[in-house]
């Protein structure tokens, strides 16, 4: 074979392996993708505000306390 001909056999060989590999390893579709995506930020949102509630409720007795020092 010659130079363009081996070229071109690893290039159609490569696609070829490429192409597998991509089906196989892809991700998954995009409205999953999405679905996950909301979930996660739904997950953090609540995560969040519980968060901001337990340290209102500690700051609230930490307040009540240094009033009664007063």
């Amino acid at each position: 074979m010659d130079k363009i001909g081996k070229f071109l056999a690893g290039l159609l060989i490569g696609s070829l392996v490429g192409g597998t590999l991509g089906f196989l390893l892809a991700p998954a579709p995009g409205a999953q993708t999405r679905e996950k995506i909301k979930s996660n930020i739904n997950y953090v949102k609540d995560e969040v505000q519980k968060a901001a509630a337990q340290r209102s409720e500690e700051l609230k007795q930490e307040l009540a306390v240094l009033q009664k020092k007063a």
